[in-house]
């Protein structure tokens, strides 16, 4: 049974139990499937506007890339493991535990200017032996890349790679603990490619823009501009998205590690017990078809028995699925609920008081800082899920009883 209705030739979306679809969404869509570069475009339960493209959005290239529908976030998604812990082996009160989690993962805004302590980032003096360890590794990637490449020689000379890796960042990135439905201890968390993403989605942003010329003016939205693969641009861009999916994905294995060793010191014969599940949600899949280029931004591959990871929101489920390989999605599936609601709308509509309330249970802050991640500025999960049932299965129900956020 598909669930997914027709936009137009080229977009379909997947929206069947979550209600109204934006608008402003819808015209993202159809400005991206507008372009003759585009052979399709799909859409995932959780979409919503997104600063340059869709969130949530698919869509299949015929040799080219547009950078905004990557954007600058770039190989940001979800790592979830199980542990040998059930929930009787946790104290009644996990205040302490977070606490040890945030002390020893740099999480927070980074600051441009050090003139206080930068919690966004490793003191040069304390990095951890796990993050020195890879040093070579990431020098290795980004060695004979600082030329021609704006914003990203600029974070490099400003900021070594290393200081960054194994942290967590702002927004939406968080490190939790969850009990799935046989009342076993996962540790989930999400983030990306810190400010190196950023600095790669920017530039690239900028010189589509500028290497389109007098075509851009004949495009829907100027974010729309993109790159063909006869274009050394386009090999510089690929190139560069492809460190950053590798250096985020190392960035989550090196918090985890981090979260491992606290939780083996307040823990005894604490293990993993099970794969590690890691998956990116806004990147290139360069190996999907021979002839297509797939980008997906806020969407995971969910190719047949793939295992995968459906976050809600602070005071709600997530999931763990496997893949059923729907091609009519590209083998896809949302990468969590989706927003509802903008930071500056959540910041002005959500109370602490209800934030309160819907993170009951939950060891988290419960303070204004995080009311634009409040569960009222997210779709409702269970809907999104019901939405796309013919794209993923779930394997594992998952409630948050511990949740850091930077």
């Amino acid at each position: 049974m598909n669930l997914y209705r027709d936009l137009s030739k080229k977009i379909r979306v997947w929206d069947s139990s979550v209600g109204h679809f934006e608008e402003l969404a819808a015209k993202q869509l159809h400005d991206v499937a507008s372009l003759p570069v585009v052979e399709g475009v799909r859409a995932m339960p959780n979409s919503h506007w997104g600063l340059g493209a869709c969130v949530g959005s698919v869509i299949a290239l015929k040799k080219a890339v547009i950078p905004a529908a990557v954007g600058v976030d770039i190989g940001c998604g979800m790592l979830a493991c199980k542990t040998s812990l059930n929930s009787h082996h946790l104290p009644e009160n996990l205040k302490s535990l977070r606490a040890k989690i945030e002390t020893h993962v740099p999480h927070g805004k980074t600051l441009a200017k050090k003139k206080s302590r930068d919690h966004g980032a490793w003191d040069s003096q304390k990095i951890p032996a796990h993050v020195k360890k890879q040093k070579k590794k990431i020098e290795g990637w980004f060695d004979g890349y600082r030329l021609d490449c704006g914003g990203i020689s600029k974070w490099l000379n400003r900021r070594h790679p290393i200081t960054h890796l194994g942290t967590l960042g702002t927004g939406n990135h968080f490190i939790e603990l969850c009990l799935d439905e046989k009342d076993h201890v996962w540790i989930m968390l999400h983030s990306g490619s810190r400010g190196i993403g950023n600095s790669v989605g920017t530039h690239f942003i900028n010189k589509a823009k500028e290497e389109m010329g007098d075509r851009l003016g004949a495009l829907p939205n100027k974010d729309c501009a993109y790159l063909t693969n006869n274009q050394k641009t386009f090999k510089d861009y690929c190139r560069a998205v492809s460190i950053c999916q590798q250096y985020a994905q190392l960035n989550r294995e090196m918090m985890l590690t981090s979260v491992v060793e606290q939780m083996g010191r307040a823990f005894k014969n604490f293990s993993l017990t099970e794969s590690v599940i890691d998956c990116h949600h806004n990147y290139i899949d360069f190996h999907y078809a021979k002839d297509l280029i797939i980008t997906r931004k806020g969407a995971v591959s969910a190719k047949k028995d793939e295992w995968g990871i459906i976050p809600g929101s602070m005071g709600t489920k997530s999931y763990i699925v496997k893949g059923l390989g729907n091609n009519a999605s590209y083998c896809s599936c949302s990468h969590g609920a989706g927003r509802i609601m903008s930071r500056r709308k959540a910041k002005e509509r959500i109370s602490l008081e209800e934030h309160i309330s819907d993170t009951a249970g939950v060891e988290c802050k419960k303070d204004l800082s995080v009311i634009d991640e409040s569960p009222r500025a997210y779709k409702d999960i269970d809907a999104v899920m019901e939405s796309q049932k013919d794209l993923v299965e779930i394997q594992h129900t998952l409630k948050q009883i511990l949740c850091v956020k930077g």
